[in-house]
């Protein structure tokens, strides 16, 4: 698969004909939210565990050194909680263009704490596109964590954003944490 899927995403007609859609972030889109949206709530899936290994060539690292960032692997039994925004259509191209460094959309079941559930996107990166880094020690993903920087700013700064938000909503995410961890050690900063 090539690293762009722009224009594989736009072809996509998963939502055609609905005036809103729902969008599931675990990573970036739960504390980044440059886009408009009509309704935002705490949601999570089933049987995905989040995991930072997706290269990052366009936005936490280059081609040359790229960084690592969230994508989803599945996992029976696994819970992955995030933020579910409700969209409009028009959505969609931009965020087609900032997820395009190998994710493609996906529908998935969400589910919300009032025992509501509804379809929705994810943005999903598998081992099939040609960003995908997999798995590796945690001390490794730390540290290329720790050196990789790209036109978004620093690769840390994306691992220890996300974790703030996960602990502000009050979820345990162990590969998350551990890797923050690592990287405070790996850098001698302290944790956020």
């Amino acid at each position: 698969m090539a690293l762009d899927t722009t224009a594989l995403n736009r072809q996509m007609t998963h939502f055609d004909g609905h005036d809103a859609i729902w969008l599931f972030g675990y990573g970036s889109l739960i504390w980044k939210v440059d886009f408009p949206y009509i309704q935002r709530r705490p949601a999570h899936i089933h049987g995905w565990s989040r995991r930072f290994w997706q290269g990052s060539h366009d936005h936490r690292g280059t081609p040359e050194a790229p960084g690592r960032v969230a994508t989803l692997v599945r996992e029976p039994g696994a819970v992955c909680h995030g933020m579910a925004y409700r969209i409009t259509q028009e959505v969609l191209a931009p965020l087609d263009v900032r997820e395009k460094n190998g994710y493609l959309r996906e529908v998935v079941p969400l589910h919300f704490a009032d025992g509501e559930s509804e379809e929705g996107l994810i943005y999903l990166a598998t081992e099939e596109n040609a960003a995908f880094l997999g798995d590796a020690p945690l001390d490794a993903i730390a540290e290329q964590i720790a050196r990789a920087h790209g036109p978004s700013g620093p690769n840390r700064d994306y691992l220890l954003h996300l974790a703030e938000a996960l602990r502000d909503l009050e979820v345990d995410d162990p590969h998350v944490f551990a890797l923050a961890s690592r990287l405070a050690q790996a850098t001698d900063t302290p944790r956020r």
